[in-house]
């Protein structure tokens, strides 16, 4: 879906049409969470500073985050997806893998099933939805951004190499700055760059990611399309009106967080054994901090004491705080066995 949550505000109120809309964040204080096309020309981006935001793009509309509005509408997306699979991978509220090799529709091109579910979107939703298809998920993906907003482009067999080989490093999915750079450091810029190299110069120096790293530099990518994929994670967080160094307000800020995690865990009968607590510090920094533990958290006042725990382990903090976060990993179900549903958030 294009830019989700803030064509959705722009649907449901006509007066945001054709303004630039962020979603989440505020004048003063926040992260974006999500920006329209109108908003984007100006650089502003999901992730982006509210202040940042305002910088650069003065007219910008600050929007309240509906997520309730946002699930329902996804959950027509998705109701839209199954009329023509049920193999649906999905990746977020706005982001869906679909396997639409035997499709229900029997049409015989992606090209022509990907062009039926667009329409029947914007129909259905009054909203844009962009298409990747492709021969495995990796390429797909990278169709998908190719031609948005509202288009679709096909990467087929004989294109996929070519196309992977002029693609700079920071452009393939999963490849974050970070990995980016350390490429570029290793004199890795583009996708030929990467092919270039051997698999044992890959996975040294980028572990077990560099295996995939090697293939998908060649068009390959094994994996397949899962109904039932995992969520690994469960998490909340929040950005203060004002900056934090007391230990106790931090404590307390923390608490509604904890309440957070551990309503959406216990509603789907999940347990974890990782904890992770994430702070922001004023200057933008991020520390993150976990513990795991041999059997998952049982109660709230566990997932709570570990929290805090982590949290004091840290004290005093270098910086006022303008962000606490807390998750739960490792999820298991009640009776010890693998989650099997997917875990909205």
């Amino acid at each position: 879906m294009d830019a989700f949550y803030a064509s959705v505000e722009q649907w449901d109120n006509p007066d945001l049409r054709g303004k630039p809309v962020a979603v989440g964040g505020s004048r003063e204080r926040g992260v974006i969470a999500a920006a329209c096309y109108e908003a984007r020309k100006f650089g502003v981006r999901s992730a982006m500073p509210s202040v940042t935001a305002k910088r650069q793009c003065p007219n910008i509309i600050f929007v309240k985050p509906r997520f309730e509005l946002y699930k329902a509408v996804s959950q027509q997306v998705r109701d839209i997806f199954a009329e023509h699979t049920s193999i649906i991978e999905p990746l977020s509220l706005d982001e869906a893998y679909l396997d639409v090799t035997e499709n229900l529709q029997g049409i015989p091109l992606a090209r022509d099933v990907a062009l039926a579910i667009r329409a029947k979107i914007k129909e259905v939703t009054g909203l844009n939805a962009s298409a990747g298809i492709s021969y495995n998920k990796f390429l797909a993906k990278l169709a998908s951004d190719h031609r948005k907003p509202n288009g679709q482009y096909v990467i087929t067999p004989e294109m996929g190499p070519a196309f992977v080989e002029t693609l700079p490093v920071g452009k393939f999915h999963g490849i974050g700055p970070a990995t980016s750079a350390k490429m570029n450091a290793l004199g890795l810029y583009t996708g030929l760059d990467m092919r270039n190299q051997s698999l044992e110069f890959m996975q040294a120096n980028f572990g077990k990611a560099g295996s995939y790293y090697y293939w998908i530099s060649r068009g390959v990518d094994n994996r397949e399309v899962r109904a039932d994929r995992i969520r690994k994670s469960v998490g909340a967080e929040s950005t203060f009106s004002t900056d934090l160094g007391d230990f106790e307000a931090m404590v307390s800020e923390l608490q509604p967080l904890v309440d957070k995690v551990w309503r959406h865990s216990k509603d789907k009968g999940l347990r974890g054994r990782t904890v992770t607590l994430k702070i922001k510090f004023a200057d933008f920094e991020i520390m993150t901090r976990s513990k795991s533990v041999p059997s998952a958290v049982s109660s709230r006042a566990g997932l709570e004491s570990l929290i805090v725990a982590l949290l004091e382990n840290e004290t005093p903090l270098p910086r006022p705080v303008r962000l606490l976060g807390v998750s739960l990993s490792s999820l298991q179900t009640e009776d010890g066995a693998e989650p099997q549903l997917d875990l909205p958030i």
